[in-house]
Parts: structure tokens; C-alpha cells; sequence
């Protein structure tokens, strides 16, 4: 009597169809930055415009090839968090900020200014134990704790910010062009600059692209989590080649294990661990977001000294698709204390 053949069954029948959402190869403002990132494009802050109010301090930044301003403010918080903001200086209208997520107005603390050479900016909270030490040409912020440099914010110049932009039939009443965009690419529709088609889906972009994005080193870190709602391994994996981690408010039914799709909501929350430090960032912006990750592990320098090693690193490159560049750095300098600033910003009560 002969066996029947079992009927085999795939867990990939019932897979999402991957067409049916975007990757990053569809994404028009993951490839704009891309594109114009390899151009080497460098800002400036302009340390002479540095003003000192009661809740934070601010000063330019500007494109050297665009000569458009941007308005930085670096705020000190209590509990050992820094905020970081870029915007428009003057923007066409308002461009939107999240509300209802930071459920209070946060503390802030006086940073002083403390003395450096030129071309630099010190600014230190009430202890003196945390410091941000801003380099004007090329703009660079590093955190520092107790003289240890344990985060660089646009050390790579990943810095990135598209701005508002008259619409298209406006244009041609205005003698001259804006200089915000690029007018070799204005007619690209590969671009995405003032639409967008995905399937029967079309994206009109009124007041042209709006793309922003940021670099991160963690100085000494390997170890990076959070970000979820991604069915991957709890410790975050290097995006190399492949799709970054994509936030986005989607619902994905069937969707693979191992994948760094999202599935659900979007947590722009991600946390990063070595012996001694753990830090936070939390990215506020609840447009679409793409997160690249890149580890450097520590490499052994040579045999005269066994122990001798380079410093490992991570290398974390955010870009959303509209908004304001919004962050909050968490310094810790434990996960205790890392959980209990975050749900300062985020909890009520």
C-alpha cells in the first residue's frame, strides 16, 4: 500500500505581499538625501548669532551652498536630558511639530556658556558633569560626560532639511528662483519633489518636499535597541545594503519574522548599552521615518599590546519624510535612569 504524499504547508502562503508596501527603493525623500548626501553638501553655525534665553540657547545654521538659514536651540532639561532642535528660521508656514506626546511642558535647567577656543561653544547644565561642545565649521554637537565624548551628533554631515517652497504655479509670478532647491532636479518626477505616485496612491506635495534628517556615533557603543514594532531580534541589527528600519502607522497581517518592515505603530525611541553607560534618543516626528544602523565592533590594534584596542562605534542616520528636527537625548547614565527620563517626557502624573 502506497503512502500519500503529505500536502506541504509555507508559512509564505500567508506572507504579506511585500508590492503592496514600500521599501526603500520607493521611498522619494530616502533617495533624495541619499543623492544629495554624496555631494558632500556642509553646514555651518554661525556662533556670532548665538542668543541666550530663559529656556534655551539658540543660533544659526546655515547650508554652505544654499546660504538658507536654519535656527538650532539646545535645550537643558532636568534629569539629565538635552533637547536639540533644527527649523527654518523662517519658514513659509508653520511646519508641524507633534503634539500630545510630551505630556507636560518639561523643566528645563540654565546651561552656562563656558569658555572655548575659537570657532566652538560650550555648554554645560547647572553640575558641570554634562557638557555640549558645538563645533561651528563644519557643524558638529558632541556630548560629553565627565571628559568623555560618548556621542557625536553630526560628525558623519548627515545633516539634512528641505524647505518650504512656494507652489509650482506661484513660481513663475517670482523673479528668481528659491535657492533651497535644486533646479537641475525640479522636473525628476523619480524625485518625488512635488509628487509622488505609489500604486493608485498619488502624493501632492504643495509646497514642495520636506524631508529632514541627522546622523548619530554612539562613541564605545555595540549594543542598540528599541525603535519596535519590527519583527526582528531584540538587539538591532546593522542595516548595511539592505532596507533601514522603516516607522510607519501601518497594520500587517501575515507579515515575516526577521524583517525590519514595520507592523504596526511607530515608537522613534532607541536605546543604546555598554558596561558603565546607556543612552537614549528619542526622535520626535511622527512622519515617516527610515533608520539606518552601522557597527564598528572594536578591533585589537596589534600584537605589542593584547588589550589594545580600537573604540568600537555605532553610526545611527534617522531621516523623516516632513516635520522638524526634534530630539531628546537621554544620558543616563543607567537603563534605570534612561526608562525614568523617557517616561518623564512621555507619562503622565
Amino acid at each position: 500500500m502506497e503512502v500519500s504524499e503529505k500536502e506541504e504547508i509555507s508559512v509564505e502562503d500567508e506572507a504579506v505581499d511585500k508590492n503592496i508596501f514600500k521599501n526603500c527603493s520607493k521611498i522619494a525623500f530616502y533617495r533624495r538625501q541619499k543623492q544629495q548626501l554624496s555631494k558632500k553638501s556642509t553646514y555651518q553655525a554661525l556662533l556670532d548669532s548665538v542668543t541666550t534665553g530663559k529656556d534655551s540657547t539658540r543660533f544659526q545654521i546655515i547650508n554652505e551652498a544654499t546660504k538658507v538659514p536654519l535656527l538650532a536651540e539646545v535645550f537643558g532639561i532636568e534629569g539629565n536630558i538635552f533637547r536639540f532642535k533644527i527649523n527654518e528660521e523662517t519658514p513659509l508656514k508653520p511646519r508641524y511639530e507633534v503634539p500630545d506626546v510630551i505630556t507636560s511642558k518639561p523643566r528645563t535647567v540654565r546651561l552656562t556658556s563656558c569658555s572655548g577656543d575659537t570657532g566652538n561653544l560650550i555648554l554645560a547644565d547647572e553640575k558641570g558633569d554634562l557638557k555640549c561642545h558645538i563645533t561651528a565649521n563644519p557643524f558638529k554637537v558632541d556630548l560629553v560626560s565627565k571628559e568623555e565624548v560618548v556621542m557625536s551628533i553630526n560628525s558623519l554631515g548627515q545633516l539634512y532639511f528641505e524647505h518650504l517652497q512656494i507652489p509650482l504655479e506661484q513660481r513663475a509670478t517670482r523673479e528668481k528662483e528659491n535657492a533651497s532647491i535644486d533646479t537641475s532636479q525640479k522636473n525628476q518626477e523619480d524625485l518625488g519633489l512635488w509628487e509622488e505616485k505609489f500604486g493608485k496612491f498619488v502624493d501632492v506635495k504643495l509646497n514642495g518636499p520636506a524631508s529632514v534628517g541627522l546622523d548619530f556615533s554612539l562613541h564605545g557603543f555595540e549594543h542598540l535597541y528599541g525603535i519596535p514594532q519590527h519583527a526582528e531580534s531584540h538587539q538591532l541589527k546593522n542595516t548595511g545594503g539592505e532596507d533601514a528600519y522603516r516607522l510607519y502607522n501601518l497594520d500587517v497581517y501575515g507579515y515575516e519574522i526577521h524583517n525590519k518592515m514595520g507592523i504596526y505603530g511607530s515608537v522613534p525611541y532607541l536605546l543604546a548599552h555598554k558596561l558603565g553607560r546607556t543612552l537614549g534618543i528619542f526622535w520626535l516626528n511622527s512622519s515617516e521615518t527610515l533608520v539606518e544602523i552601522n557597527t564598528e565592533p572594536a578591533v585589537k590594534m596589534g600584537p605589542v599590546d593584547a588589550k589594545q584596542k580600537s573604540k568600537s562605534r555605532t553610526d545611527v542616520h534617522w531621516m523623516s519624510e516632513s516635520g522638524i528636527i526634534d530630539i531628546f537625548l537621554l544620558t543616563g547614565p543607567t537603563p534605570f535612569d534612561v526608562f525614568k527620563q523617557y517616561s518623564s517626557l512621555t507619562e503622565n502624573g
